[in-house]
């Protein structure tokens, strides 16, 4: 083997008896075209979903889901033992209960007890499965042993059943192990996060409204960030055309009052929360019930008047001990000029602890894959960010968080 082969990291996948395993094809695919040499593990009734030749020709590595093959190699240790990381999808009921129980039965969970290499798992099964105290036990077992379990995702399931269960998007499962292998801590494990994303929309009349040019990529950065170091995240998305971070609960919003109740909501049970989402700070007065139609006459001038101030609300409601309240808030400034100063003014304004100020612009932030910014820390020094990918600023901003939970 060349010293280029093993510099390449080196990926378990496991994949479970589960319509879903079809989907796992895509996930091998994202990890061998980005340079990962990938052994695919099947369970044995895996290979009724999707055979043993298409494994091994997308991985180009032997497939095999029995101890007992090349036995003079002792695989059910050697795999385990090799990897990088490993990561099981669709992790079906039955894997997580074996490897919640410490069962090896086969190469796949003898893998799962070797490995001391990082472990993802992403369950993909019936609502009423995933839903059964058994599997919420089991679930809660592999997460203090310090796997990751991915949420399932909400969504259609096998024939008409619609609900949690749903294996995540694989891009999106891709991206919390690329986040993991790049060795980011798991110190976040077993705290509750809130990130608002988007840009909220206020309403003219029933065709047009008053928005921003917000894509809602930074937020994403976060809420996958925060995933794959161990948090539970919510995320509250407004007007966002982006797939579903794997593992986050996504509520949808439309205007500001849409995601002050999503974000009051969830913060009451929440370690902390980031409002990343660009919030209009005005909204029309009035709302048309009908278009409001093109005339010969100048139109009339549109109304606005104040939304409330969300980053201020939750922070005031802490100072004043008003309910549950998150033990870190940070927020996000756009600004165009001057933007430390306004910066710094807006956080004493704000009462958070962070405060993440960014210049906005053509093409600059808003739309665009990466940023830059400084981070504002009440009562210490601001941390400069420079210009690099949106998930490189997420961790930055986690870090902060996390040296401020308790």
């Amino acid at each position: 083997m060349t010293s280029q082969a093993r510099a390449r990291p080196r990926v378990v996948l496991g994949v479970g008896a589960g319509i879903a395993a079809y989907k796992a094809c895509e996930l091998l695919r994202l990890f061998t075209e980005s340079g990962h040499d990938v052994r695919v593990v099947p369970t044995r009734d895996a290979l009724r979903f999707v055979g043993e030749p298409t494994w091994a020709a997308l991985s180009g590595n032997p497939v095999t889901s029995e101890v007992w093959d090349s036995v003079h190699e002792v695989p059910h240790v050697r795999i385990g033992q090799s990897a990088d990381l490993v990561v099981v999808a669709p992790a079906t009921a039955d894997i997580l209960a074996r490897a919640a129980h410490g069962l090896a039965g086969d190469l796949l969970t003898n893998t799962l007890l070797t490995a001391r290499c990082p472990v993802v798992l992403a369950p993909a099964m019936h609502t009423e499965m995933w839903e059964h105290p058994a599997t919420r036990a089991n679930v809660a077992t592999l997460r203090e042993r310090g796997t990751l379990v991915v949420d399932p995702a909400v969504g259609r399931l096998t024939g008409a059943d619609t609900g949690p269960g749903r294996l995540p998007d694989p891009q999106q499962i891709f991206e919390v192990c690329r986040r993991v292998l790049a060795g980011r801590p798991r110190d976040l494990a077993g705290r509750r996060v809130v990130v608002s994303a988007g840009g909220t929309r206020e309403a003219i009349d029933p065709v047009r409204f008053i928005g921003n040019r917000s894509s809602g990529l930074q937020g994403y950065a976060l809420a996958r960030t925060a995933v794959a170091r161990g948090a539970e995240v919510t995320l509250v998305a407004a007007n966002v055309a982006l797939p579903d971070p794997a593992g986050a609960t996504v509520v949808r919003v439309e205007s500001t009052a849409d995601l002050r109740a999503a974000v009051l909501s969830a913060a009451g049970t929440a370690d902390a929360v980031v409002m990343a989402a660009a919030v209009a700070d005005f909204r029309p007065a009035a709302r048309g019930d009908s278009k409001i139609k093109k005339t010969s006459a100048e139109p009339e001038p549109i109304h606005l008047t104040k939304n409330p101030d969300i980053l201020a609300e939750l922070c005031d409601r802490r100072r004043e001990g008003r309910g549950p309240a998150p033990e870190v808030i940070a927020g996000f400034a756009a600004e165009t000029d001057d933007i430390l100063a306004n910066g710094r003014a807006k956080l004493a304004r704000k009462g958070c602890d962070l405060l993440v100020v960014n210049q906005v612009g053509e093409n600059l932030a808003f739309g665009t894959p990466d940023n830059a910014a400084v981070v504002l820390v009440a009562g210490g020094d601001p941390v400069e960010v420079p210009r690099g990918p949106k998930d490189d600023l997420a961790d930055v901003v986690w870090d902060l968080v996390a040296a401020r939970l308790g």
